[in-house]
């Protein structure tokens, strides 16, 4: 008897032994990403160091013999005297890694859709959390071996092990479903069974219904553009995907740039992101709840004492859960206001950076804003995964993500230079990514939420009803 995807994968296991396995291994990756990411911080620091005489040496043979640093650690820096007109060098080669994340994005993105999942790992919530926890190993990797290329050789071998266990990963039997290809779905869900431990299945799959005709073409990047909806929606998340990789990377990269402990400015940067991924879990799903004894009431009366209909609304939209005699007021925050709160309280925390002295030894110092900053981004940039995925329809959801992703490796890109700013003034960095921060924060409210809302399958969806998000639910509230 022929059954559905999802009662295939309740008879092979939902999340046995072998999608544990298979979630450690991509879960494990995220560490050797994260050290790859963060390489430059260290392999390209910038020890303190002094020149013998005054002025601009004429030559790098003669600015080898003047120079000297004080640090007990070499870098690509000390290695070719990358200061002063050479610093570029530096961010350049940082710039570079993320360019290449753009071209493997452009490339591997659409191959992906073609292909297969496979070679393609999308990171969650957990991977996202364990990225934080590489940065920090990495700061310990650095701290343990001062030598900049034994660092790289170090930092870059587990590439090589998990290339080779790449291949050992079974294909997406979802994917693989909604290509048409029930054998191959039905052999993976056969190996995830053998893998959970139970006995081989006798699985017949049913015909996926929305499998694409050979006649018939997926719908791409252009109805992102064609849909005046879709359209306006993609221009902002764009934007807000990039404010989210430049702010990120750049408070990440400019760990370096930090006054104390290098090692321990870098680990500490990947660390404060640690509580980020419980604060954005809870904000995005948890109601948030307050004590209300009688204040729907209260609040009714005297909007219709008033006449205030935004008083009105107000009161209807109230949601409250009674306990025994008590009543509790319960205000969900979502996606929207969360991710808003989010970008607006990091872009607050990276401007008033410039407000507080370096060296008065006061408990709330740069490094420490900068840090919170850095959460705040951090459980931005969980969040904006989550809400562009129910913002997009189903059919357009992987072109939505892709082109989003792509402004994201663009914000990469142009992050390593801005921590170079800090010879204007030492605040200008900061300025940089706090107004990014404050404007992509504001654009966030011209998105609709999604928390509790119904996706969207189809764009001739978006034009229903029921997807109307904000002016249908309230006019229906207040009737």
């Amino acid at each position: 008897m022929a059954v559905g995807l999802e009662e295939a994968f309740g008879a092979a296991g939902e999340f046995g032994g072998g999608q544990r396995r298979l979630t450690a291994f991509l879960v494990l990756l995220q560490v050797y990403v994260a050290c790859q990411s963060m390489l430059i911080v260290l392999v390209g620091a910038v020890p303190k160091y002094h020149i013998d005489q005054e002025g601009v040496p004429v030559s790098r043979a003669e600015l080898a013999k003047r120079i000297h640093f004080v640090d007990n650690f070499t870098s690509i820096v000390t290695e070719w005297y990358l200061i002063e007109q050479e610093a570029y060098k530096v961010s350049l080669a940082s710039s570079l890694f993320f360019a290449g994340l753009l071209i493997g994005n452009i490339t591997f993105g659409p191959l992906s859709d073609k292909l297969g999942r496979k070679p393609v790992y999308i990171s969650g919530s957990l991977t996202n959390l364990t990225f934080a926890v590489g940065i920090a190993v990495y700061a310990l990797l650095g701290y343990c071996v001062r030598e900049w290329r034994y660092l790289a050789l170090v930092s870059n071998t587990p590439g090589v092990i998990f290339l080779l266990l790449s291949f050992m990963l079974p294909e997406s039997p979802r994917w693989l479903y909604s290509q048409g290809k029930m054998a191959e779905a039905e052999d993976v869900l056969q190996y995830i069974a053998l893998g959970n431990g139970k006995e081989r299945l006798n699985l017949k799959l049913k015909p996926s219904a929305g499998t694409l005709r050979k006649d018939e073409s997926a719908p791409g990047i252009l109805n992102l553009a064609k849909h005046p909806v879709l359209r306006w929606r993609t221009i902002i998340l764009m934007y807000i995907w990039y404010v989210c990789s430049f702010v990120y990377y750049g408070l990440t990269l400019n760990a370096g740039e930090l006054r104390g402990n290098l090692y321990l400015n870098v680990a500490l940067s990947g660390l404060v992101e640690v509580p980020a991924f419980p604060l954005c879990m809870f904000f995005i799903e948890k109601s948030c709840v307050f004590a209300g004894h009688r204040l729907r009431g209260y609040l009714l009366s005297k909007a219709k004492q008033s006449g205030n209909p935004d008083l009105l609304r107000v009161s209807c939209n109230l949601q409250f859960e009674y306990f025994g005699n008590d009543t509790l007021l319960s205000l969900r925050s979502g996606r929207r206001k969360t991710m808003t709160c989010f970008l607006t309280f990091a872009g607050f925390a990276c401007i008033f950076t410039m407000f507080l002295p370096t060296n008065a030894g006061l408990p709330l110092s740069p490094t420490l804003l900068a840090l919170c900053g850095k959460m705040m981004v951090s459980a931005a940039f969980n969040i904006v995964y989550i809400y562009t995925s129910e913002l997009y329809p189903t059919v357009l959801r992987n072109a939505g993500l892709g082109v989003c992703s792509m402004s994201c490796r663009f914000g990469g890109i142009l992050a390593p230079f801005v921590p170079s700013m800090k010879s204007l003034s030492p605040s200008v960095p900061f300025v940089v990514f706090g107004i990014s921060g404050l404007s992509a924060g504001f654009l966030t409210l011209l998105l609709p939420e999604t928390l509790n809302k119904p996706i969207a399958e189809t764009i001739e969806d978006l034009q229903s009803p029921k997807y109307q998000v904000l002016k249908n639910e309230e006019a229906e509230q207040t009737s």
